[in-house]
Formats: structure tokens, C-alpha cells, sequence
């Protein structure tokens, strides 16, 4: 079992908590840009998140999560002293970083809580960081400080204008290009299709661009193929051979259309009833 040992709301709209676990054996191997599958109980689903902050010497793995299906709900209910059944990790291949002096880290929503650790592994590493992050609007902005604290320049777009820039994170990192600024690589995480207009944008620039992807994932072993992208034209598993890949030789509509298979159930998830006797929802 694996004890929550802290819990915090990390919004206005009270949509996205941060949560800490003592998992020691996943905190030993933990890098940016991993992440781990977790279980609540016996008889319930397994579902992805990012490694959001570790700490070697306390033992604790920190993972951020938005409430919106069954699954985090009901992880949303539980408090510190309360207990899971499993925290399996890390999973994935961590950031890539060698070689990369300058880095514009555009992060999405609640992708900011992978973009966060990322650009802060990157900073710990010597290299400079611009963050250009997006939300809807001023009260689901998340991980403010933390973003701060770990990069050179932050941007913060909204897209009704009620905090820091008016727009899109597109429209940022467009006005920074067409100005001259230079980055080794952008590194996008956050819904597909900003991921992908990232892409689109970077590329006439041959600005390198790494994207996180979100996949439909189940074991986080490469076995049940749930999590397949094609990439350069090949396929690959985001659990095994990612997270992060070339965004710009991936193929973006397949993902997107892949990831709305099951968009009617998660809209029904308060009344979706497991057929495979296992009991109650199925949905993170």
C-alpha cells in the first residue's frame, strides 16, 4: 500500500490537486518527463500520471492530477494518511536534455504539471528555460510560483484575457520567433491539438520540436498496444518508446481521433456500469 502523505488544490476552480506519496523505490529511479500508474484499489482501473516532483531522501513521489472521470474522483476523496493499492514506476524514457543550451518549454492546461518538472530538470541541468503556458482562464492558472522559479522568462496566456497575455500560447511563441529569439529545441505538452499547431508553427522556423503524448494507456508496458502512435511513419508505444517524441513526425490526426474513442462514455461516466464484474465506473 502506498500512504498519501500530502495533499493540496492547485486552482481557484478547485479542479486540479497535487498529491504526495511515500513510494521510496519509485523516488530512487525517477527522472523528468516519467510517470507512474496507479491503482486504488483491487477493483479499480489503472490510470497514468506524471511524475511531477520526487524527493530521494523523504521517499515521496508527487503526482498532479485534474478531476474528470470516476478514477480521480475518487482519488480526490481520499486524504493524507489514507492509502492506495498501487504506485508502479517510473515508467517511460525521462527528458532528453544532452546537448541543449536554450529551451522554449510551452505547456497546456493541466500539461503544466509535466511541463513544470520538465523545464525545471532543465534548468537544474544548466540549461536556459522560457515557459509560455496557456489556460482557459485565471482561475484554473496552476503552478505559477513553480514555474517561475525554474525558467528565465514566463509567459502566461489566457484565452478570455483575464490573466497575463490575451491569446494562445501559439501566439506567443509566434511573436518570439518572428522577433528573433533563437531556442535549441521547443518543447510542447498539453492537449494534441496545441501540441500540434506548435508543430506547425515551429517547423518552417527547423526549430526541433519534442512534444509529451497522452495516449489511451492501460498496463505501461508496451503489452496491451492501447497506447500505439505512429511516428516518422513507424509505429511506436508512447509507454515504452516515449512519452516524448519528434512532434513534428507525428501523426497527429490518428492521435486525436484515436483519443476520442471513448469521449461518449467519459461524458456518462456517472452512469457507465463496469460489464466485466469488476463493479462501478471505469474512468479516470
Amino acid at each position: 500500500m502506498y500512504k498519501i502523505v500530502a495533499k493540496r488544490g492547485l486552482n481557484a476552480a478547485r479542479t486540479t490537486t497535487e498529491m504526495v506519496f511515500e513510494a521510496p523505490l519509485v523516488s530512487r529511479k525517477c527522472l523528468p518527463g516519467q510517470f507512474v500508474i496507479l491503482r486504488l484499489n483491487e477493483y479499480g482501473e489503472r490510470f497514468p500520471l506524471t511524475v511531477a516532483d520526487y524527493d530521494r531522501e523523504r521517499g515521496t513521489v508527487t503526482v498532479i492530477y485534474q478531476i474528470a472521470g470516476a478514477s480521480t474522483r475518487m482519488l480526490d476523496r481520499l486524504e493524507p494518511g489514507d492509502s492506495i493499492q498501487d504506485f508502479a514506476g517510473p515508467l517511460g524514457l525521462p527528458t532528453e536534455m544532452a546537448g541543449l543550451k536554450r529551451v522554449a518549454v510551452v505547456g497546456g492546461g493541466v500539461g503544466c504539471a509535466i511541463a513544470a518538472p520538465v523545464a525545471r530538470g532543465m534548468s537544474k541541468n544548466g540549461i536556459a528555460v522560457d515557459m509560455i503556458v496557456g489556460f482557459r482562464s485565471k482561475d484554473i492558472v496552476i503552478l505559477e510560483d513553480e514555474m517561475r522559479a525554474c525558467c528565465a522568462n514566463l509567459y502566461i496566456m489566457t484565452d478570455d484575457g483575464s490573466y497575463g497575455e490575451h491569446g494562445f500560447t501559439t501566439d506567443k511563441l509566434r511573436v518570439l520567433l518572428e522577433s528573433g529569439e533563437r531556442y535549441d529545441q521547443v518543447t510542447a505538452i498539453g492537449p494534441p491539438m496545441m501540441m500540434k499547431l506548435v508543430c506547425e508553427l515551429t517547423k518552417p522556423y527547423g526549430v526541433k520540436t519534442v512534444v509529451s503524448l497522452n495516449p489511451i494507456m492501460i498496463d505501461g508496458t508496451g503489452m496491451c498496444g492501447c497506447c500505439r502512435v505512429t511516428v516518422g511513419g513507424q509505429r511506436k508505444f508512447a509507454c515504452v518508446d516515449g512519452p516524448e517524441f519528434d512532434g513534428q513526425q507525428v501523426d497527429w490526426d490518428e492521435l486525436i481521433a484515436r483519443n476520442r474513442i471513448y469521449i461518449d462514455e467519459e461524458r456518462a461516466a456517472d452512469e457507465h456500469v463496469c460489464k466485466i464484474g469488476l463493479g462501478g465506473t471505469q474512468h479516470a
